[in-house]
Formats: structure tokens, sequence, C-alpha cells
């Protein structure tokens, strides 16, 4: 019982901070307040270190989802994690990395921000690779180096921001927009949020974090990791409203919103089809952003912190029951078996694919109409509406690969719905999944969204909804001689399979030259030359004299006796000279 005390403290705390940020919302958004403290740390001659904190309506907001979802997941964890000897150990990790997220949440300073934005990185690491495996610790290399990226990003930013005399970047975003070194600080922002969130070319970290436990991986992908490159960005908007980059991200992300959505289709790994559609979420959501929509984009990370976090619990109980296998192929029917969980995951799912009146449809309804309603070209438009039926494809297939195909497991002795630490966990989260959208949309905006559009336009979202789940139910049923069709694009499937080569190229494509000419150098060098002229050239030569001198010398007496009369005869000849 002792190791679960620490599990309730968290949970309970956890919980009443999220319920106080609830009432302090509230009251900050009736009241349009903002709060700016600076707690003065030390003050020495004229040197003062000043922590600021930032609270406003939307820290306050988050932090109130972050604190939610934490305490769902520690609660969850309970049971997930029991067999673990060092729980508490991972409750510390655990906690460690929700309060680094706090603090950058409430950071309206530079400094504050890249403690937290590290805190993130290397609290991460230790999670990814807790599970003390190979492909953990490569896993976990990849997620902290990629992210090392964005880290430099801000310590050169930092340094930059040197110039304003002051690291509260909050007092400069308006302003001073127009100024060149600012640009520089909004390009410098733009490259940091798309490591932490996992754009193109810095996506491959990403499903590689699957690694870590699955109640860290509900943690990671809903509120905290992956959203800090998001609410970065969202807090930076001002400065960077009208930059050629933004223009670049919108591109970038929109691809990242594709290439996760067509990567999903492919994959049959449980976690690492739920990472992808957090990926194409992202996307989804840094694309918004940079169409200037910021507000839109903090709704959607809400709405989406809540369903995802769902959906990763989900599939920990699933992998559990499974005698801890990921593989879609050899699930199905689970329905029967396991009828609340099944339920939870379900709601989660179309909630995700955007079905009316559920958390996921009100932002993403929203963010499909503005982009309809704004002045952008045809290209963004289909990765818009085609990564939106991507959604609803893999997801139908999930859904058809567990609830509806035969059960293909050994055994369904595993299978019970008993577990109630974990379904309490996840109802908490269910009844989010099922209100937060429409009270998010209350709290949020202060007038409604009057998006006027022609019929056609204004039913594109049901189409491209129908679309894809036609294909996922045809996809789902086909048979092993339709798929020999598919070996006719066999590179271009794999292309698709394997995230358009992201993952080799961060990992063997970074390396592979220096590795080749490093080889390349031990060979001809260290192996050739050098040995050569060193000390297996010494070596030879000793050897090949020594050998001349033993045969020399073991002959036989008459080479013996020979040379003794020989030496005899040249000692003569000396003496008599």
């Amino acid at each position: 019982m002792k190791k679960y005390s620490l599990c309730f403290i968290s949970f309970f705390f956890l919980f009443f901070f999220m319920l106080i940020n609830f009432f302090m919302v509230i009251y900050f958004i009736m009241n349009n307040l903002i709060f700016f403290l600076e707690w003065e740390i030390i003050s020495f001659n004229s040197m003062s270190i000043v922590m600021s904190i930032l609270l406003d309506w939307m820290s306050l907001l988050f932090m109130m989802f972050v604190s939610l979802i934490s305490s769902s997941v520690i609660f969850y964890s309970m049971s997930y994690m029991s067999s673990e000897l060092n729980l508490s150990r991972f409750i510390y990790l655990v906690l460690m990395f929700v309060f680094s997220m706090m603090l950058l949440i409430i950071s309206p300073n530079m400094i504050s921000i890249l403690l937290g934005w590290d805190g993130l990185g290397l609290v991460s690491y230790c999670l990814v690779i807790y599970y003390q495996n190979i492909k953990s610790y490569n896993a976990g290399m990849l997620t902290a180096l990629s992210n090392r990226i964005g880290d430099v990003m801000i310590l050169l930013l930092i340094s930059w921001m040197m110039n304003y005399g002051s690291w509260n970047y909050i007092f400069y975003l308006n302003f001073m927009s127009n100024d060149f070194s600012m640009k520089i600080i909004g390009v410098l922002v733009i490259i940091a949020a798309m490591t932490k969130s996992a754009q193109i070319p810095f996506s491959s970290w990403l499903p590689a974090a699957m690694a870590a436990p699955t109640p860290v991986s509900a943690l990671v992908h809903s509120s905290t990791l992956v959203t800090a490159g998001v609410y970065l960005l969202i807090r930076f908007n001002n400065l960077l409203i009208d930059m050629i980059f933004l223009k670049i991200l919108l591109l970038v992300s929109g691809l990242t919103m594709l290439m996760a959505g067509i990567c999903a289709n492919y994959e049959f790994d449980l976690k690492k089809i739920i990472a992808l559609s957090t990926l194409s979420q992202l996307g989804l959501m840094m694309s918004i952003l940079s169409m200037g929509f910021n507000d839109l984009a903090f709704y959607h990370l809400l709405t989406h912190a809540m369903f995802k976090a769902l959906l990763f619990m989900c599939a920990g109980v699933i992998i559990h029951m499974m005698n801890d296998n990921q593989d879609i192929r050899m699930m199905g029917g689970i329905s029967v078996y396991i009828p609340m969980t099944s339920l939870c995951l379900n709601i989660s799912n179309l909630a995700l694919c955007g079905i009316p009146f559920l958390a996921g449809f009100y932002s993403k309804d929203m963010i499909l109409e503005m982009v309809s309603m704004s002045n952008l070209n045809f290209l963004i438009f289909f990765l818009f509406y085609f990564s939106t039926g991507l959604t609803m494809f893999y997801t139908i297939r999930l859904l058809m690969y567990l609830m509806i195909n035969e059960f293909n497991l050994l055994s369904i002795y595993n299978l019970y719905d008993e577990d109630y630490i974990m379904l309490k966990s996840m109802v908490i989260l269910l009844f989010m999944s099922l209100v937060s959208g429409s009270v998010l949309s209350w709290m949020i905006f202060c007038f409604p969204y009057m998006i006027y559009l022609p019929f056609s336009m204004k039913m594109m979202v049901i189409y491209v909804t129908m679309w894809g789940l036609l294909s996922g139910y045809l996809i789902s049923n086909m048979k092993i001689y339709s798929m020999n069709k598919f070996l006719y694009f066999y590179e271009l499937s794999y292309f698709f399979v394997v995230m358009w080569f992201l993952p080799s190229l961060s990992t063997y494509g970074l390396n592979y030259f220096y590795l080749k000419m490093s080889q390349m150098l031990y060979k001809n060098v260290d192996l050739g030359w050098s040995e050569m002229y060193s000390g297996q050239g010494l070596f030879k030569i000793i050897k090949n004299n020594s050998l001349m001198y033993y045969i020399y010398q073991m002959n036989n007496f008459k080479i013996y006796l020979f040379s003794f009369i020989l030496w005899m005869l040249l000692m003569v000849i000396f003496l008599v000279i």
C-alpha cells in the first residue's frame, strides 16, 4: 500500500489544482483579467534575478487541462504499472514532466521557458528509455537529439534578445513586429516549435517515442511535450503574422498532416497508429495557426488533448489484455469481451474523426470551414480536406480490426473488463471527450464564428468523412488476392510505410557519410600507412630478421662449425693485417 500512497497524493493534488484553475479561468474570462507577477529571487548591488509569471485565461485553461489529464494518468498508472517495482520513481518522473510543462505555460520570459522546454526534453528522454532495452535507447536518443535542435534555437533566441535588454518577450510582440531582428527571433521560434511539435523534417521521433510506457504516451501525446511547440507559436503569433516563414510552415505542416494520415493506414502497431494520428492533428493545429487563427488552434489543442489521452489509455488496457501484444492483426471482436473499454475507445475515436457533437467536431469543423472561407490555393485546400478524410480512413480501419473482425489471439482468457482503477480514470476523460468541445466554444470565443459558405462547400466536410468511412471499410475487408495488386506499387507503398524515409534520414541519413568517411580513414590510415610505418611494420621487419637468424642457428651443426671457422679466419686475417 505504501507504494500507492504517492499515486493517491499526486492524483488528489493535481485534481484539486485542476479545480482551482477551473474557477480562476471563469473569473479571469468574466473580468477580462491578466496577471503579470514578478518575483525577485535575489537582488545584489545593481543585479537582480527576477522570476516572471503570466496568468491569463489561456495559461490557466491550459494548466487546467494538463493537470486533469495528468491526474487521470497517475490514477491509471496505479493499476497499469502495478507490477513495477520502482513505481514511485515513475510517478516522480511524470510529476517532473508535468511541472516542466506548467513552467513553460506560465512563463512570459525566455529563460524560464528554456527551463521548462529543456525539462520536458530531459524527462521525456528518461521516460522513453524507461523499459531499458535497445529499442528504447534508440528511440530515447532520437527523441532527445531531435528536441536538442529546438533547445539550441531557443538558446540562440535568448542570446539574440540581449539586443533588447530584457528576456520578457511578451513586451516586444506588438510594437516591434516590423523590426528585422524580431524577424530573426520569429524564425528561431518557428524552427524550435517545429522540432517540439514534430513537423517535417523532425517527425521521426514522435512514433519512436512510443517505446515509453502507455500512461506516458497518453500524457506526452495529448497535452504536454508535443503541444509545447504549438503553444509557443500561439504566444508569439502577433509577431509572426505577416512573415513569409509562416507561409512555409503552412505548407510543411499540411504535408506533415498528409504524411501522418497515409502512414497510419499502413501501420499495424496499435500505439504507432495513435501516435501518427497525433502527428496528423499537430499538423492541423500548426497549419491553422500559420493562417493566423491562434484562438482556433488553441481550441483544437485542448479538445484534441482530451480524446487523445483517452485513446491511449484504452490502447493501454487492450495491450495489457492482449498479453502485451500491440499488433492489431492479432486483435478482433474485443467489444464482446471488454465492452466498457470498447465504448471509451469508440467514443474517443469518433471524437477524433469529428463526428457531430463530440469534442473534436466543434474545433475540426470550424477549422475546415475557416479554410474554405480563407483566400488559399488549391494545394492547401486539398491537404486539409484529404488529411481529414484520411483521419476517418485509419480510424474506421482500426475499429474494423479491433471490434468487428474475428478474434485472432491464441486465448481469450485474458480478456476481462473489471479493472476499475483504469476504468474510473478513463470515465473522467470520456465525459470530457463528450462535453469539452461545446463548453470550450462558449468559454474561448466571446462571439460565435459565423461562417457563410455555398452549400457544396459547406457539405465538403461530410463528403470527405463519407469517403474516408467507405475507404476504411473496404480496405479492412480486402482479401489476399487484392493485396497482390498492391505489390505492383511495392516501392511506392514502402515509401509511404516508412514515413517518407524520414526515420532513415534522421538516423542513418545524418551519420552515413561520416561513418563511411571514418571507415575509409580507419582502413587506409589506421590499418594502412600508419601501421606500415609504425608498430605493425616494425614488428614484421624484426620478425623476418629473427626468423632468418633462427634458421641460421637451428639448421645443423656444420653451418655452425663452418661459420665458426669463417669467423676464426676473419680474425686471423684481421690480426695479420
